[in-house]
């Protein structure tokens, strides 16, 4: 098979889908890998490094017209036309998809009777752990949100004593204990603040506590988990309690990192700005959530704002910011999930199977978008028209 790796074109991504060490493994499962040259240059990974793993370097459109194209984001909307119109007909397309907001994208890929794969529909089951790239990439960003806050934090996060006296360690909130969470607290701590955080499940107390956190407790309604581990959304009056408590924990913190978010869904607004007003003067806020509409009533999408003194960043795809890592992870991811599909005839898709029928959003143009399965009697061969 054909296997085309284009360079990405969102303006705020750095990543490639495809890593010298993920093409060896591909061209040793006797493909074809067809990379775009420059497709590596953001990540640090250079056209000679994939030459040299056995990929052969193309222009764009013959990257895009392979029988499966491997990409990080979705096809973009550009001023010269839709990005979907260069993949070939009846290919398929690996990636992020999140198809819901472009009826473009939707229609070109229809039109294209393309099968399409979306690596944000990866269940979070045990056996596909290694296919996840969603919590691939929020461990980079809950790292990269600490990173990015005491860049602009005029302050220590240690506790330090010197002989002109004391400084006190930084407070540190994290809101939502998910992967990206667990690894903001984990990273916070390690530089040395004080961490405290919270999360509508309390089955993720003892996960806080185990990465140096401490836990806010509120008592909630039960059922705070859904069945694939993700919070639910809460309640109206439940909101009002949980915003309650973070108001009094944003106002004594430093720096308060946000997280909560539900995916298909909007981003709960868990923090107002009279809070961030009343934070002190220096105080960093990061709103991980921005592009779900955001947890912070002042973030601004793509944008670091000061509101009354304090710093509130709205970053997108923070991921991203770390390329070289985040390409070599979800390299490994994507070439995870086609290992799963990899049989003795080569790639084929058993819809009837929990990973794939999951990933599966469209089978040759039919299929499932927002919870239409496709029919588990079809059994399509990657890259077949």
């Amino acid at each position: 098979m054909r296997i085309g790796v284009p360079r990405e074109t969102r303006s705020d991504e750095r990543r490639v889908a495809a890593t010298p060490e993920t093409v060896k493994k591909l061209k040793d499962k006797g493909h074809d890998v067809l990379v775009e040259r420059g497709a590596g240059v953001a990540s640090s990974i250079l056209d000679a490094d994939f030459a040299a793993a056995g990929a052969q370097l193309v222009d764009g459109d013959v990257a895009w017209g392979a029988e499966l194209v491997l990409k990080v984001q979705r096809p973009q909307s550009r001023p010269d036309g839709h990005e979907v119109s260069r993949l070939a007909q009846g290919s398929t397309l690996l990636s992020f998809v999140y198809p819901g907001d472009d009826d473009e994208l939707l229609e070109g890929l229809v039109a294209k009777r393309t099968t399409v794969l979306a690596m944000e529909a990866v269940p979070r089951i045990s056996r596909a752990q290694n296919m996840d790239a969603l919590s691939s990439m929020a461990n980079i960003a809950g790292y990269r949100a600490v990173l990015e806050a005491t860049h602009l934090f005029p302050r220590y996060l240690p506790m330090l004593m010197t002989a002109a006296g004391r400084i006190p360690p930084a407070q540190v909130l994290v809101v939502g204990a998910g992967v990206a969470g667990l690894s903001a607290i984990a990273t916070a701590k390690r530089l040395g603040a004080v961490v405290k955080a919270f999360d509508t499940r309390p089955a993720v107390k003892d996960q806080v506590k185990s990465v140096g956190g401490e836990f806010l407790e509120l008592e909630l309604e039960a059922g705070a988990e859904d069945k694939g581990g993700y919070a639910k959304a809460a309640s109206e009056a439940q909101t009002e309690r949980i915003k309650a408590l973070l108001h009094t924990a944003a106002v004594a913190s430093d720096i308060v990192i946000t997280t909560a978010l539900i995916g298909g869904r909007t981003a709960p607004r868990l923090i107002e700005t009279e809070t961030v007003k009343m934070m002190k003067t220096g105080s960093v806020v990061v709103d991980l959530a921005v592009e779900g509409g955001g947890n912070v009533a002042c973030s601004e999408r793509g944008a670091a704002v000061q509101v009354n003194g304090v710093w509130v960043l709205g970053y997108t795809n923070l991921a991203a910011r770390m390329p070289f890592d985040a390409s070599r992870l979800y390299a490994r991811n994507v070439f995870n999930l086609l290992n799963h599909f990899h049989g003795k005839e080569g790639y084929a898709l058993d819809l009837a199977d929990e990973i794939t029928g999951g990933v599966a959003l469209m089978h040759a143009g039919v299929g499932r978008v927002d919870g239409l399965r496709a029919p588990a009697a079809l059994s399509p061969t990657l890259g077949a028209s």
